[in-house]
């Protein structure tokens, strides 16, 4: 082989490995929105575009306590207002506000800011999990801590016209929207396989995701690793 080709050979080769590949999810950017919060939209649309790369395993949860101000919002969920508010017990701030993106279970800021979320990404998660969809299985690797692992199952895309509230005569487009979280099983550190159960098995879900959390349901944790297909 001569010079050119090998060198050719070996760019191709590091650029393969320095490609995460869809196993390899790095982040979770959950993002606490409403369809009846007017400062909310930017957010979803930030969410939509942290939701096409395949480092990011992006999240939305409709929280239900802007209801109040005319338009129920059709994805909305009272556990999911309540996981945000355990978020904020646990940094201890009490700080619970809409769009609100949280990052890897930790730090916070608003969602509609692609520069601030990003600066929040710091270390990888650190847990290597992998779902085998043909065994409908999913094995985590060995690490520190413990932890639960979740089934989170979601709807790919959903576009929905808003009929009153802040929003009122507004079509807005919501991508990953959280329907509901399983527990598959505990963690603790060592080498392990779950069964994955029927991804999307929550009504109205069409995808899922599995991700590795710290802490109980009651005070959510950092998370530890995550996975998609």
């Amino acid at each position: 082989m001569s010079a050119h080709r090998s060198a050719a050979a070996l760019i191709v080769a590091l650029t393969f490995l320095a490609a995460p590949s869809k196993a390899e999810t790095r982040h979770v950017v959950e993002l606490f929105t409403s369809q009846g919060c007017s400062s909310c939209p930017p957010a979803d649309a930030v969410l939509e575009d942290l939701a096409s790369r395949p480092d990011v395993l992006a999240l939305g949860f409709h929280v239900d306590y802007w209801d109040r101000l005319g338009w129920k919002d059709t994805l909305g969920d009272p556990a999911y207002s309540a996981r945000q508010r355990a978020y904020a017990v646990r940094r201890g701030d009490g700080r619970v506000y809409t769009p609100q993106a949280v990052v890897d279970g930790g730090g916070h800021t608003v969602g509609s800011s692609p520069g601030a979320i990003s600066r929040l990404m710091g270390s990888p998660l650190a847990v290597d999990i992998r779902i085998d969809a043909k065994a409908g299985t999913v094995a985590v690797g060995k690490g520190r801590g413990s932890g639960t692992l979740w089934r989170v199952d979601f709807t790919r895309s959903s576009d929905v016209a808003i009929h009153r509230g802040e929003n009122r005569g507004r079509t807005v487009s919501y991508a990953h929207a959280v329907r509901g979280m399983t527990a598959l099983g505990r963690w603790d550190g060592r080498a392990a396989r779950f069964d994955l159960g029927r991804c999307g098995a929550a009504k109205g879900a069409d995808d899922c995701a599995v991700i590795l959390q710290a802490g109980s349901p009651g005070a959510p944790g950092p998370i530890l690793g995550a996975a998609t297909f």
